[in-house]
């Protein structure tokens, strides 16, 4: 017997312990099998109601607004260090209005015909174009010439975008989708403006803006690249050659009812928008003295207040019968939002109205999805160029008023946008029930 009183080999020899498994961190996704890991992921994309192609859609928005969202928000800033006055400040807003009311339309049909991922990859050329035309012409006339490509993308991708969403989402997951798409498209506002009120505050208004233009142009050609290279061939939907109207006037004759009454209400909220837009950011810095990154941090606040509701409020829309309730909270914020600011002494309550501003958006996705679910399946982004062509053409004159109003008093532009706002909620409010067929 060996020294332990046990015979090797005989009755009472130790067995060889079993090696004990490692220990797991149960939290980690690294200790889970890689068929755990695929199951979760395809749980996560599910719930979100990610595809393939949207999920690229997702990347190219955010690469291009990693780059825009550095300058756009201090345009008016820049406009004025290039010496434009006021007047021809509200006239770029208008600009910006007119080309995305005239490019809505023809974004549509240019996707239903040859199809969505050609016509985002060309959208984007435009885009780079312009942003290029900015730095070669460092003028206010060479940002007028340069936004007449710039807006390529945020307007004649738009169509196109939504009919992406509804044709590889179920009514039920839209909502959701719209929501990922928002957060999207919101991230770079979190992260952007604080960065360009830096470069800005170090390099001065000109050269700030300047560097940030060139960060766009790179940022574009690597949303090119990506685009080109992964959108699936399930990406160009295809349309009934036959439900292509050329007469744009009976494509409104035939868009859905319900379509019509939202149309009217959201036309009035993005007056009540467009009005003071292009001179928050005077207000802020001429008036209540905010600094350029103080500035940029207030609009990365909206933006994380915007973010922090998308989510919830679209799983509770799409699991709704009704969107209505949620797409009314939408437009009564848009109604206070200038309320909020004119009512400002100081930067601190400057910060309030900009959490107004994100709640603005808590039903943004909900109202798209209503878009997508009433318009005709067979020409999906026809419909949406149309519906924003309508709604950009009456909100053409927004900027301009606010440029005559900023001319009476800083304020004025603020308090014509809160009434014009109100009439908007209410005229949802009021047609509340009559655009109940919200399930395509």
């Amino acid at each position: 017997m060996d020294r332990g009183g046990v015979a090797a080999g005989g009755p009472f020899a130790r067995k060889p312990l079993a090696r004990a498994p490692p220990l797991r961190r149960d939290l980690g996704v690294n200790s889970m099998p890689e068929e755990g890991r695929s199951a979760r992921y395809l749980r996560t994309a599910e719930y979100l109601g990610l595809h393939r192609d949207l999920a690229v859609l997702l990347v190219a928005i955010l690469l291009l607004g990693a780059g825009e969202e550095l300058w756009s928000r201090f345009l008016p800033k820049y406009l004025e260090a290039l010496g434009a006055s006021a007047l021809i400040i509200g006239l770029f807003g208008t600009l910006k209005d007119l080309l995305d009311a005239l490019y809505q339309y023809p974004g549509g049909m240019i996707s239903d015909r040859v199809g969505n991922r050609g016509a985002l990859v060309v959208f984007s050329l435009l885009a780079a174009l312009g942003y290029a035309i900015y730095v070669v012409f460092p003028s206010w006339q060479g940002i007028f010439v340069g936004t007449v490509f710039v807006a390529a993308w945020s307007s004649l991708s738009l169509p196109a975008t939504f009919s992406i969403i509804g044709g590889s989402l179920p009514a039920t997951k839209r909502a959701m989708g719209f929501a990922v798409q928002s957060i999207i498209r919101r991230v770079p506002i979190i992260i952007g403006p604080p960065l360009g009120g830096a470069l800005i505050a170090a390099l001065g208004v000109r050269h700030g803006v300047r560097v940030g233009i060139v960060v766009s142009i790179v940022m574009a050609l690597g949303s090119i690249f990506f685009q080109r290279r992964y959108y699936s061939k399930s990406a160009d939907a295809q349309r009934d050659a036959t439900e292509q109207k050329p007469n744009p006037m009976a494509l409104v004759r035939e868009l859905h009812p319900g379509l019509k009454r939202l149309l009217w209400a959201d036309i009035l909220a993005r007056l009540a928008e467009g009005i003071p837009k292009q001179f928050i950011v005077l207000y802020a810095l001429n008036l209540l003295k905010a600094t350029a990154p103080q500035f940029g941090a207030l609009t990365a606040l909206s933006m994380a207040v915007s973010i922090a509701v998308y989510v919830p409020l679209a799983r509770l829309a799409d699991r709704s019968s009704n969107r209505d309730p949620y797409i009314a909270l939408t437009f009564l914020f848009f109604a206070l939002s200038p309320l909020f600011v004119v009512l400002s002494q100081n930067v601190l309550m400057l910060g309030a109205a900009f959490v107004v501003m994100g709640l603005r958006e808590i039903a943004e996705p909900a109202r798209k999805a209503m878009i997508v679910d009433l318009a005709n399946e067979r020409r999906r982004a026809t419909d949406v160029g149309v519906y924003y062509a309508l709604r950009q053409f009456s909100v053409l004159p927004a900027s301009l008023i606010g440029g005559l109003l900023w001319g009476v008093s800083p304020q004025t532009p603020f308090w014509v946008a809160f009434a014009v706002g109100i009439a908007g909620a209410l005229a949802f409010a009021l047609s509340s029930g009559r655009t109940k067929s919200h399930r395509g």
